[in-house]
């Protein structure tokens, strides 16, 4: 028997095999991981669909795959149970993109659909496929496409995009390392949102005096279950207390129909920096989930995060992105949406300053917000109002929802 690379879901057709966890001769049992891919949303094993012996490895470290894709040959093992009717997984359709009708790169982040023709010829010419109209069906690119491409360029006068290397080591010492599968899909797809999104940026600040000391009363009583109590936990209840009243800030723009999907769900995605580049996993009904739960499942996702063993069920699906870096001490920042959402939210580090309250100069711990927006879909009135209920939601954190 065959077992071959099933279906990674949506966003992920493919991946790099970085490490290989049986060798011919093993006894691997039903679900057992036989490898590791690498794919566009993180580092993944890949469970085994029957049971045997290991009688041949079909795929080497470094191999590029596709779903459907031979990974190693089964014998029958006497010992081993399977399946009754396990049918070979087949090789599924390619799933269409959708149609591009301008010049910017796509929003969902998926590279398009073109022959290898077409692609040999976009490489030999140094040209960016994402940023191509296609014509056909679910927009693929045709060999006519990436000429009229041209075409238009050159009628407009401006260059075709094309990729040049540099011999940077005439200037002194240099060290090279090769762009990673993950890298690449990070700045591709922050690419596809700096091309497409007319972004704005509203900035304020949030008096956290009070949330703080709300944090550090109850800290103890949340790492006794075995959770940590952070502003971000903190910032996820307030995020989602404040969506609600502004469901605009939740949505996505379809351009296929020319529709705002407002979403009935608060799919919360966490920016985590590792040191293989930004991950965003997703925290699914967070309005449902008491802080103790969103604590728990936040550590939880941030440590699968950074060991890169997220499934892609838990990279997808967000409608709302928080960006946090105040805990590596940077301060205000503008954070770039996170497509296909519409809003991100961007924290810096707080710090004590002097304000007035009451009509007195006194020291509060002042956090920088600062929510980017997609201004296709929201206008700056909208925006200005859901950030001050933002920061009105920080400051008036009601101390019931902290209690265990």
């Amino acid at each position: 028997m065959d077992i071959r690379l099933p279906n990674l879901g949506e966003g992920a057709d493919s991946g790099v095999v970085v490490n290989i966890l049986v060798k011919a001769g093993d006894s691997v049992q039903l679900d057992q991981p036989i490898l590791e891919l690498e794919t566009d949303k993180a580092v993944g094993s890949i469970p085994a669909s029957a049971a045997g012996l290991v009688q041949q490895i079909r795929v080497n470290i470094g191999d590029k795959i596709s779903a459907g894709a031979v990974l190693l040959t089964l014998a029958e093992n006497a010992g081993a149970t399977t399946p009754a009717a396990a049918p070979v997984a087949q090789r599924p359709a390619a799933r269409p993109v959708q149609p591009v009708t301008t010049l910017s790169p796509t929003a969902s982040g998926v590279p398009p659909a073109a022959s290898p023709t077409v692609r040999k010829m976009a490489a030999q010419l140094g040209i960016d496929l994402t940023v191509v109209p296609g014509s056909g069906h679910g927009g693929r690119i045709a060999v006519e496409d990436l000429r009229a491409y041209i075409q238009n360029l050159q009628t407009a006068g401006a260059p075709v995009k094309t990729a040049t290397s540099i011999d940077f080591s005439k200037f002194g010492p240099v060290k090279k390392q090769p762009v990673s599968q993950l890298r690449k899909t990070i700045a591709r797809r922050m690419s596809a949102s700096w091309a497409a999104v007319p972004r704005v940026t509203q900035f304020d600040e949030a008096d956290i005096t009070g949330l703080n000391e709300l944090r550090k009363k109850f800290a103890p009583a949340y790492e006794k279950q075995g959770a940590k109590l952070t502003l971000t936990v903190l910032a996820i209840k307030a995020v989602v207390q404040t969506l609600k009243k502004h469901p605009l800030l939740n949505a996505s723009l379809d351009e296929a129909t020319s529709e705002i999907v407002l979403k009935g769900y608060y799919h919360i995605g966490i920016a985590v920096d590792t040191e293989h580049g930004l991950l965003v996993p997703v925290i699914r009904d967070a309005d449902q989930k008491s802080l103790l739960q969103l604590a728990k499942e936040l550590d939880d996702l941030a440590g699968k995060t950074r060991d890169r063993k997220l499934t892609s069920d838990q990279m997808q699906g967000g409608s709302f992105t928080i960006s946090n870096q105040g805990g590596i001490g940077s301060g205000a920042f503008t954070p770039i949406v996170n497509l296909p959402e519409v809003a991100i939210l961007g924290l810096g580090r707080g710090a004590l300053k002097p304000a007035v309250v009451a009509g007195k100069i006194e020291p509060r711990l002042l956090l920088p917000v600062a929510v980017s927006y997609d201004h296709r879909v929201i206008d700056g009135g909208s925006a200005a109002r859901f950030v001050v209920d933002l920061v009105a939601a920080f400051q008036n954190f009601d101390a019931k929802e902290v209690q265990i």
